[in-house]
């Protein structure tokens, strides 16, 4: 997953990069668009990662704290 967010990440750059090297509007709005949406994409996967590890802990608790 962690490949995820950093793919995600570059391909906002890279967008980013796009809007700047372009001097027409529409294009520079689609890309920018774009950016934002793979922004989101990347912090989508960050919390669904931090969420996944969180509940994984706390099933190791109680795991750990039941007797067996």
């Amino acid at each position: 997953m962690a490949d995820d967010v950093s793919t995600y990440r570059a391909r906002a750059n890279n967008e980013r990069a796009n809007a700047a090297a372009t001097q027409l509007a529409n294009v520079r709005d689609r890309c920018e668009r774009a950016a934002l949406a793979w922004d989101v994409m990347a912090d989508r996967a960050e919390r669904v990662t931090s969420q996944r590890i969180e509940r994984e802990a706390q099933t190791a608790q109680r795991t750990a704290g039941s007797p067996t």
